[in-house]
């Protein structure tokens, strides 16, 4: 290290958080994977940089080994193993190819620059697997559950176990003498562990998810525990660390879904402990020796890159004649395999630090990484425009036509009538929520709940908490003179609660809201770490939410913009509040869809014509059109078309790649450029 900064691990450790910070949003803007970027960052401030990091010190290591397990458990708790199952025998098929074809080539290859058998074996197990970096290019455009994109995620799981199987028993080899027996004894401990893992974490995380309910943080925990458990476990029976955390996170995957506990986790790792591997990764890198295997190993490169890229096409090859595949969704299987990023990686390192593999394999293995997570997103962006839209089947399936009733957009139970809940806290707002509300519930002959939660104390006569209960008693007041003066009755509620998301989530529902009207969240240091009370809201209701940032009264939002990304019950139902939120006064609607440049014309055409006969349902008054962009900047494209606009109401979307980073997201992109009035909505988690 320079001598002006003190050799202690608090330094690097901020050092690494402020690379971690800065670098990738650097690299993103430049159009490159942040991870190439912390990457790149490992190299600079590595021993043939600046020398600021040290890849031997025990901090540097320790946090780039937990990174390590935590990227294999991320990859493996978001494996969809319901999508998995509806095409398991497709996905095993196409696994089994795209495995076996360049385990073979990666053999043969090995075999040719003359590796051993053991170690060339290894080098074909790193061509094999694959990290779906492509994977939010496909939802974006709406193609998740086209069948070949679906078999495509679901053969990861073969994929990924195999290859880690091969590692295991490759590295078990090399570590002591090769017989059969002790290759049987392996398999069997091995089969024993996965089993334990795969069955009794299933087991013991339902059992404790059940007993603690809404513990998230002591859930969170539990699972922390159950990863790092599994990877000790893994070294205990001679197997790489990295097996026991992936198949700890398909072991917790049905006992986490799709809710707050997962947020936290790949919000933790992919903040904090995934960036540090990537980092460690650069720090490895010997400079001299990569620059070296450039120019004296540079056909090994060659052949390592040139082989993974023909044999995952020859494997996509196999599923096109076997399942009759059209050629856009061959090749788009292919781009989405070709990435060689989480599995590849950690297991290139564990055969180079347990000496099976040498440093110019790794280093090529680096230029891989490099190659293939540039080169297999824009393939996928290239070819997925292709796919049919109609081949997506079950839960958010594009529709023609179909479905929601446009009279009855929030589901209101017969004999009961249309409630708005509205959580009031801040006075600056208060006024604008409740307007919005009581306009919707008076175009629906319904009613009005102010909300206010009111944090619990632990003895219920302390001075603070009365002085709450006073505040909220009179935004109240507030709240109930504002519905009169529309017309609308209001239900004032407070309630004590030692959550405030979950006292609104449960007011809703005891309720029966038809819909939550909130207002945005602060966004601090705290809530970036353990989410907003608007994300917790929108995990737990039972009804749409609404999230609002008003920059006028509701009254004078007349024109209003909803971008549609693909016709689905969800955006049917944001268009069915576009309409009901238009119609409280007498405003437009413009509906937009942004295409891509390469998007095929008709599919363009088949879904603004789905979009107007949708629209021209029912007897609403409101004036509305339907605009087709074509843009490959989404988020650029809406954020120019609102400027001509009142309000602009977008749908609620996560997602995360396979590799545990986070991805931008239009919605995001948007939110925080916007210069007019916006509404994020939301459906119920379920």
């Amino acid at each position: 290290m320079l001598q002006w900064i003190p050799d202690s691990p608090l330094v690097s450790f901020t050092i690494l958080l402020l690379v971690i910070l800065t670098v990738p949003p650097i690299f993103e803007r430049l159009r490159l994977p942040g991870l190439v970027g912390l990457l790149f960052a490992g190299v600079v401030l590595g021993s043939d940089g600046l020398g600021l990091l040290d890849p031997d010190a025990e901090t540097t290591d320790l946090l780039s080994e937990i990174g390590k397990i935590y990227l294999m458990f991320v990859a493996g708790l978001e494996i969809d193993l319901a999508e998995f199952r509806k095409t398991k025998d497709r996905s095993l098929g196409f696994g089994a190819a795209t495995f076996l074809v360049p385990l073979a080539i990666g053999t043969v290859i090995g075999q040719v620059f003359g590796f051993g058998l053991n170690a060339s074996i290894l080098i074909g197990s790193l061509f094999a697997s694959h990290t779906l970096l492509g994977y939010p290019i496909v939802q974006r455009l709406g193609l998740v559950r086209n069948e070949a994109v679906t078999v495509t995620i679901g053969a990861t799981i073969f994929t990924d176990i195999a290859a880690l199987l091969v590692l295991a028993i490759c590295i078990a080899i090399h570590a002591g003498e090769f017989s059969l027996a002790s290759l049987i004894v392996q398999l069997f401990a091995l089969a024993l562990y996965a089993a334990a893992v795969l069955f009794g974490l299933d087991w013991a995380g339902k059992s404790y998810f059940r007993r603690t309910g809404d513990e998230e943080s002591n859930q969170f925990l539990f699972i922390l525990l159950a990863v790092f458990l599994a990877s000790v476990g893994a070294q205990l029976i001679n197997v790489d660390k990295i097996v026991g955390a992936f198949l700890a996170g398909l072991a917790v995957n049905d006992v986490v879904g799709h809710g707050p506990v997962e947020e936290k986790i790949e919000f933790v790792g992919s903040t904090l402990f995934i960036p540090f591997f990537f980092v460690g990764m650069g720090l490895l890198l010997d400079v001299p020796a990569f620059v070296e295997s450039l120019t004296s190993n540079l056909a090994l490169t060659l052949a390592i890159v040139g082989g993974l890229l023909v044999s995952k096409l020859l494997a996509a090859l196999v599923a096109k004649l076997l399942y009759r595949y059209a050629w856009p969704e061959m090749l788009t299987m292919w781009s989405l395999s070709l990435p060689q990023v989480a599995a590849t990686l950690a297991a290139a390192l564990a055969g180079y630090g347990a000496g099976l593999l040498t440093e110019s394999v790794f280093n090529s293995v680096i230029v891989l990484m490099l190659v293939t997570s540039l080169l297999g997103p824009l393939l996928t962006e290239r070819f997925a425009v292709k796919l049919p839209l109609t081949k997506e089947k079950g839960g958010d399936r594009p529709l023609p036509v179909e479905a929601i009733a446009l009279d009855d957009p929030f589901d209101i139970a017969e004999n009961a009538r249309f409630t708005v809940l509205v959580p009031i806290a801040n006075p600056v707002t208060e006024r604008n929520l409740i307007e919005l509300a009581a306009l919707l519930a008076r175009h629906e002959s319904g009613t009005i709940v102010p909300l206010s939660v009111v944090k619990a104390h632990v003895h219920m006569d302390e001075p603070g908490l009365t002085g709450a209960l006073r505040r909220s008693h009179r935004l109240l007041q507030r709240a109930v003179e504002v519905g009169h003066s529309f017309e609308v009755e209001a239900q004032p509620d407070v309630r004590i609660d030692d959550d405030v998301a979950e006292g609104i989530s449960r007011a809703a529902r005891e309720a029966n809201a038809n819909l939550i009207v909130m207002g945005w969240s602060q966004v601090d240091l705290r809530s970036r770490l353990f989410g907003t009370i608007t994300d917790s809201v929108f995990w737990a209701a039972h009804c749409p939410v609404a999230v609002t940032r008003l920059l006028d009264e509701p009254i004078n939002l007349s024109r209003i913009l909803v971008p549609v990304k693909i016709l689905t019950p969800q955006t049917l139902q944001v268009l069915n509040f576009a309409r009901l939120f238009a119609d409280t006064n007498h405003g437009s609607v413009l509906v937009v869809h942004i295409h891509g440049l390469r998007t095929p014309l008709d599919q363009v055409d088949a879904l603004e014509s789905a979009i107007r006969q949708h629209m021209a349902q029912g007897d609403s008054a409101i004036q509305w059109d339907v605009k087709m962009v074509a843009s490959d900047s989404p988020a650029q494209a809406i954020l120019n078309l609102s400027q001509s606009f009142d309000l602009v109401i977008l749908r609620s979307m996560r997602r995360r790649t396979a590799g545990g980073l986070a991805v931008s997201d239009v919605t995001t992109e948007v939110i925080q450029d916007i210069a007019c009035s916006m509404i994020l909505f939301g459906e119920p988690h379920s």
